[in-house]
């Protein structure tokens, strides 16, 4: 049930023009990102040759990229999660989704899959951009797989935030703004954390996504990184669950 579910989610969006103007985007901004620290790094190679332990491909190209596309997709997800379940409160169909025989794990897990299903495409055409520089140099493997690996935890992270806060309003755009909202304040924190004072905030440090990220980006790969992005992932999906079956225990 979960796999049909996400099935229908994923055909949605895929015949939505929203979903192909936001892929068309993306690959444009990220496109043009791309070539830029291409032309950066050609602009560079010459006196990277002669330093010792130079920074390569990977990190001036393929890292830079990785970072913009994290940015960009903080801006994008909540446009795709916001119609997720608030569309159904609006239209009156999730009394249907809600009397149907079927778990809300389920249901939240079939449309967070089929939303995740459409990210992995977006993610997978990204990583291509760097993969091409193959062709004519050389990329670090660990680097670029790490830098992989913390975008699509974070767009894990973003579209779970995402759906959790679509069920709780019945208008689309509240559900994208506050996503949005939401979303940057976690993305910030850790600035907010460190703000006039010499020592960041532990706790703010913590809890920001950014800095997970870079630590990932660095090619740190740490288990507390990763660990945090998947109970982030779960607590929000969680949270929908005990939402939706809230409302249908509701008479």
């Amino acid at each position: 049930m979960i796999g049909a579910i996400a099935a229908r989610e994923l055909r949605g969006l895929f015949l939505s023009p929203l979903a192909w103007a936001i892929l068309a985007a993306i690959q444009l901004v990220l496109g043009y990102v791309f070539l830029v620290q291409v032309e950066v790094f050609l602009q560079w190679q010459g006196r990277l040759a002669a330093i010792e332990g130079a920074p390569g491909l990977t990190e001036i190209v393929a890292a830079p990229l990785f970072r913009t596309a994290a940015v960009v997709l903080l801006l994008v997800v909540p446009l795709l999660t916001m119609r997720l379940l608030s569309e159904e409160r609006r239209t009156r169909t999730v009394v249907l989704l809600l009397s149907a025989p079927v778990s809300m794990t389920a249901i939240v897990l079939g449309k967070y899959l089929g939303l995740m299903a459409f990210l992995v495409v977006v993610l997978g055409l990204v990583g291509l951009m760097p993969l091409s520089l193959l062709a004519g140099g050389s990329l670090d493997p660990g680097l670029f797989a790490s830098g992989l690996l913390g975008l699509l935890l974070v767009v894990a992270s973003f579209a779970a935030a995402g759906l959790f806060l679509s069920s709780v309003t019945d208008q689309p755009t509240v559900a994208a703004i506050a996503t949005f909202g939401f979303l940057l304040l976690l993305w910030i924190l850790d600035w907010a954390g460190s703000g006039g004072t010499e020592t960041p905030s532990a706790l703010l440090s913590y809890l920001s996504l950014l800095t997970h990220y870079d630590s990932l980006l660095r090619g740190v790969f740490d288990t507390r990184d990763v660990a945090y992005y998947l109970l982030f992932t779960f607590a929000f999906l969680a949270l929908t669950v005990r939402r939706l079956d809230a409302d249908r225990l509701q008479p």
